[in-house]
């Protein structure tokens, strides 16, 4: 389904984002909790595309599993970095074939540990510039949806870490959407606080397109070091990690501290009329499963459907 046909339809999108498994025994797991979250109904999800297309055909293997095998609408995300544009045509067209109906278009980070890598030599060097390929792709490509690939852009509550300047950076999301991203997912975040004040200046800059809110709910002490490292400029608020210092190693207390706390982002947000919440899920659908039910979300549509 076109994305534009999900928020006409959804007053509130839910969706959850997994990576793509390395292994045959990881992608039984992740299918097991793929079946799971299936029962969420959830408005679509997504597929990330590692450092450099280092997950290409993982990425395209996974949607055309969910595609074939469940209910689910996919979208996988598509990346600048170390990519021409004959190879993103490719890709682009090889998801058309196989009903493909949206991309998430980002800018991507190299891999870790890449040789003699210039940036300058990548064909798209923002997302902005992905986003203008995807949709001359739509108009010169046969695809069957006539409005050819709906577009997704990321969003960035605390600021994008390549960009200090805010004003730019409101000025380069403003500028992907207007070479046509249908909507904005954004990066994690922890204070409801940066996400309203980024949607505010959204709209003062003139944004008008949905904007989803990404969630993603502490799991362990350890996590929050990787999630600073995933997120880069992550603003983890005092009272949160006050809460989970004082559970010291109890694992189990951490795991429930951080789905307390993302179930009441999800709370607020809902209360604020967020256009989407997208739950980065780690593969995994315990705690999404908790959020939903405690908010009494799996048993209610009515706060989704229009």
């Amino acid at each position: 389904m076109h994305i534009r046909d999900i928020f006409a339809q959804d007053r509130t999108t839910l969706s959850f984002e997994f990576f793509p498994p390395k292994n045959e025994a990881d992608s039984n797991v992740l299918f097991e909790n793929i079946t799971q979250l299936e029962e969420l109904q959830p408005s679509f999800v997504s597929v990330t595309y590692g450092a450099g297309g280092s997950t290409r055909q993982l990425t395209h293997d996974l949607v055309a599993r969910i595609n074939q095998t469940t209910k689910l609408a996919a979208v996988p995300h598509l990346t600048c970095v170390c990519h021409q544009s004959g190879e993103v045509e490719e890709i682009l067209a090889n998801y058309a074939k196989i009903g493909v109906s949206n991309i998430l278009a980002l800018g991507g980070d190299p891999p870790r540990g890449l040789t003699n890598y210039r940036r300058e030599d990548d064909s798209f060097q923002h997302a902005g510039d992905l986003v203008r390929f995807i949709r001359r792709f739509n108009e010169s490509h046969r695809h069957s949806d006539p409005r050819g690939f709906g577009i997704g852009v990321a969003g960035f509550p605390e600021g994008h870490p390549g960009t200090p300047n805010r004003l730019l950076e409101i000025e380069r999301l403003k500028a992907k959407v207007d070479e046509g991203a249908d909507y904005i997912v954004t990066q994690l975040f922890f204070d409801n606080r940066d996400f309203y004040d980024f949607r505010e200046r959204c709209e003062l800059a003139g944004i008008r397109v949905p904007i989803i809110a990404g969630i993603m709910p502490v799991s362990t002490a350890s996590g929050l070091k990787r999630m600073a490292e995933l997120a880069l400029g992550a603003r983890f608020p005092a009272p949160l990690l006050r809460i989970v210092q004082r559970c010291n190693d109890d694992a189990e207390a951490v795991k429930r501290v951080g789905i307390h706390w993302a179930t009441e982002q999800c709370r607020d947000l809902l209360d604020h009329d967020v256009a989407g919440i997208h739950f980065y899920t780690l593969n995994k659908s315990d705690a999404t499963r908790q959020i939903y039910q405690s908010l009494g979300l799996r048993d209610s549509l009515a706060v989704r459907r229009r």
